[in-house]
């Protein structure tokens, strides 16, 4: 963050000389670098967030087919699942991860939070948490500000991109975005959120980019899905004050070190991975026969 800071050791200190919270010095960001009124920036995370929940909504309740036919309405399977593995808050957290994502796949208005690809998972973690905690939409939207603060010092210091750090700097970032936020929300301090944070980006570490036919759908949507559920997990260790051992800012340095030394076909090129599989490639075949506009032939006319 160039107005303060550049990684998680000054914007914790910062915090600590000023008394302030988390999301002011992300505020002061966007008013002084980016030239923006405090009126306007509120305004606009809560739309965001409104575009956030209509995005679960949707996704929940209409139809999610995708022209690849990969994405067939994922999020109504598993919210009405007759049989049900997990707990009904558990549930609810996946179904809402898979929908807004699905909405994306699907052409609908989703907030890249950080990208597109990784835009089920902040509004799925948000949403559930609210709803459990009977949370003000004012708490949410100073978490999406924690959140941005989050995903600027990765930015910085690692890549938000598949393309240039595989899926663990995106649905891995946007998990790390999640739990700082959660953590933030439930009260937890400083550390704790930086914490949840480290303990994140641990688990998601490695992961790979590898989107079947080139689109964001296969297996980037059911990612979004696991990428909650992570973020979840990790805020609980942390705001019960289980130790991450490496510090965050290490945790992005690694990040963003496994990132330069993965394969270029593991970075969203489609080469690699299960983008490589038989089956894989059969689809690719079809999504690029059915997307060929056949034109007329002008020597016939």
């Amino acid at each position: 963050m160039s107005l303060l800071f550049n990684d998680f050791k000054s914007w914790g200190k910062h915090c600590a000389e000023t008394n302030e919270p988390l999301y002011q010095p992300v505020l002061d960001y966007e008013i002084e670098q980016k030239g923006r009124t405090e009126e306007f920036i509120w305004e606009n995370i809560a739309k965001a967030y409104e575009v956030m929940k209509d995005a679960v909504k949707t996704g929940l309740t209409e139809n999610m087919t995708s022209r690849s036919g990969m994405v067939n309405n994922g999020a109504k399977k598993v919210a009405n699942s007759p049989v049900t593995v997990l707990s009904p808050e558990f549930q609810m957290l996946v179904s809402r991860a898979l929908g807004a994502k699905e909405v994306n796949s699907c052409m609908g208005r989703v907030v890249a939070a950080p990208t597109a690809g990784a835009s089920g998972i902040l509004p799925g973690a948000f949403t559930t948490l609210q709803d459990l905690h009977g949370l003000e939409d004012r708490k949410i939207h100073e978490a999406l500000l924690v959140a941005a603060g989050i995903a600027l010092i990765i930015e910085q210091n690692a890549s938000l991109a598949g393309a240039v750090g595989g899926c663990q700097a995106e649905t891995g970032s946007a998990a790390a975005m999640a739990a700082g936020g959660i953590v933030y929300c439930l009260g937890g301090d400083v550390q704790q959120v930086f914490n949840a944070v480290a303990i994140t980006i641990q688990c998601m570490l490695g992961l790979v980019c590898d989107p079947v036919a080139g689109l964001v759908e296969v297996p980037c949507i059911v990612r979004n899905a696991s990428a909650a559920a992570i973020a979840y997990s990790s805020s609980q260790l942390a705001i019960a004050g289980v130790d991450p051992v490496i510090p965050v800012d290490q945790c992005v340095a690694a990040l963003g070190e496994v990132g330069e030394s993965m394969e270029r076909k593991y970075k969203e090129t489609a080469e690699g991975g299960l983008a490589n599989t038989p089956r894989a490639r059969e689809i690719e075949n079809f999504v690029l026969v059915q997307d060929v506009e056949i034109l007329p032939d002008e020597d016939a006319v």
